[in-house]
């Protein structure tokens, strides 16, 4: 019979990761878009915003020039 040898004792030792990081990549993405739709939605506002009141601006100017056509019409039919 042959003779038994004895062997070291070896171990391995496996260590599994979890995808915890891609749930945080996914997570970071969402709050990088809400916070872009926020100032995209906040500046379009500011800009309509800036229109309306550019036009009130406007139509207060024209009704000054049609009162001052007036006046002046009046005043050419006095003299």
């Amino acid at each position: 019979m042959a003779e038994y040898e004895e062997r070291p004792a070896t171990t391995t030792t496996v260590i599994e990761k979890r995808g915890g990081g891609t749930t945080f990549a996914i997570l970071l993405l969402v709050v990088v878009v809400a916070v872009a739709a926020f100032f995209l939605i906040s500046s379009q506002t500011s800009k309509d915003n800036a229109v309306s009141s550019a036009a009130t601006q406007v139509g207060q100017a024209a009704s000054d020039v049609g009162d001052a056509a007036k006046d002046a019409a009046s005043s050419a039919k006095s003299e």
